[in-house]
């Protein structure tokens, strides 16, 4: 994993929230729906513990988690959306898997399929780029938050698998099993998270060159545009 492309797409996660706050918010809103389904309290649903650290994160109002939370949980007439996991090549073969919740897979397919042919992409079966990815808790810190002794004590007493550092600061792996616990060392520590999630990691890395990058970006946004999309992984770095 590029520890440098990390922090580069945390950076342009954020400035993407920035700019389209009312698209992630619904977003998240469907996150909070479909995990609600399965229970509205939060310590007994991990699933909805996730998604509203997730929406807390992105400054979402509490009783619109909350509205979302009981349209979710309050069964009769809520969206039937499932959750779809798709793997992909993006330009110059750059590893992808695209998480969406869709209430109609042909048409996420079909969009998915044709902002992918326009970049130079496509498609992939399953298991065609999933073996490059681990599933994998990661939480970032600055390098202003702690010192590396300090962090490393604190993560790996809490089951965290390592702690990998860089002039931009430090990022905690962990088990996705292990992430809340760390997780929650973490803020018990007083110690401020640039960002907190359970993602998937390659194992290989794809540089892009001037004439790709642009073209690999563009897609990025159509997929975060793209209401059904959830959430993107890739080994380009960016």
């Amino acid at each position: 994993m590029a520890g440098h492309s990390h922090f580069a797409n945390i950076q342009r996660r954020k400035e993407y929230v920035d700019k389209k706050r009312a698209k992630i918010w619904s977003k998240i809103a469907k996150k909070l729906m479909v995990a609600a389904k399965r229970g509205a309290d939060p310590a007994a649903n991990l699933a909805l513990r996730y998604v509203i650290d997730e929406a807390k994160s992105a400054n979402m109002p509490k009783d619109t988690i909350q509205k979302a939370i009981d349209k979710g949980s309050g069964a009769a007439g809520t969206d039937n959306f499932e959750s779809i996991t798709y793997e992909a090549y993006g330009p110059s073969g750059v590893a992808m898997i695209i998480e969406a919740l869709s209430d109609n897979r042909t048409r996420t397919a079909g969009d998915l399929r044709l902002m992918l042919d326009r970049a130079g992409g496509n498609l992939a079966q399953s298991g065609a780029v999933s073996f490059v990815f681990t599933k994998r808790g990661i939480i970032t810190i600055s390098a202003d938050q702690s010192t590396e002794d300090r962090l490393m004590t604190l993560a790996l007493d809490a089951g965290a698998d390592d702690v990998l550092s860089s002039p931009e600061g430090f990022q905690i792996l962990t088990h996705p099993a292990d992430f809340l616990r760390v997780k929650e060392a973490i803020e018990s520590a007083s110690i401020a998270m640039l960002d907190a999630q359970i993602t998937y990691l390659p194992s290989t890395s794809v540089s892009l060159d001037a004439e790709t990058l642009p073209r690999f970006n563009k897609l990025l946004d159509a997929l975060d545009d793209n209401d059904d999309v959830q959430n993107i992984h890739h080994n380009a770095i960016l």
